[in-house]
């Protein structure tokens, strides 16, 4: 069996727990580690993370990361010498981040996101060298009163998340689930 049917199934497993109202944000998030190198069959296998949470009560939602810095860049008046100097990016990332969590706030309202949903984020790689998951997910948390998961391509070992198992790594209060099971 595959890692990402494994991760699917570990997925199912804690996804029917019956959930608590009473969590902070940062309880309500839950990241499925995986391999980078299982990215395309990943998403090739959203719709069985659907079907799952489905199955067990909840609606479904996705939020796809991988085109958003485009998408944002192409707004910038200035996006032209961004390109020629990168460095000056750094004093505008936050702008990234502000439109993200905007954009964010739009597709939940478009869906009517309620306590129910389970709003899944997925392209986390995208975010690698631009901004930390970890600023990405404090930003949307708190918008989400049923559940985010977080598709992250990486590695969660010692309570420490590494995005593409990169050698930066952070400590996350989420839930980890690996293809292994719920740690």
């Amino acid at each position: 069996m595959s890692k990402v049917k494994r991760l699917i199934d570990s997925y199912g497993q804690f996804i029917s727990l019956p959930w608590r109202d009473d969590t902070a944000a940062a309880q309500r998030v839950i990241f499925c580690v995986y391999p980078e190198t299982e990215e395309q069959r990943l998403r090739a296998n959203l719709d069985e993370f659907e079907l799952v949470t489905r199955q067990n009560g909840h609606e479904w939602v996705t939020f796809d990361l991988t085109n958003t810095f485009a998408l944002w860049m192409a707004e910038q008046k200035y996006a032209t010498s961004y390109f020629k100097s990168p460095s000056k990016l750094t004093t505008a990332i936050h702008r990234y981040l502000d439109w993200l969590e905007q954009r964010f706030m739009w597709e939940l309202n478009e869906h009517s996101v309620d306590g129910n949903h389970v709003v899944a984020v997925h392209g986390v790689g995208s975010l690698f060298g631009l901004l930390k998951v970890k600023e990405v997910v404090d930003r949307l948390a708190p918008h989400i009163t049923g559940r985010l998961v977080v598709l992250f391509p990486g590695s969660f070992e010692n309570n420490n998340y590494r995005l593409l198992d990169g050698y930066d790594g952070w400590n996350y209060l989420a839930t980890p689930i690996t293809p292994d099971g719920v740690r």
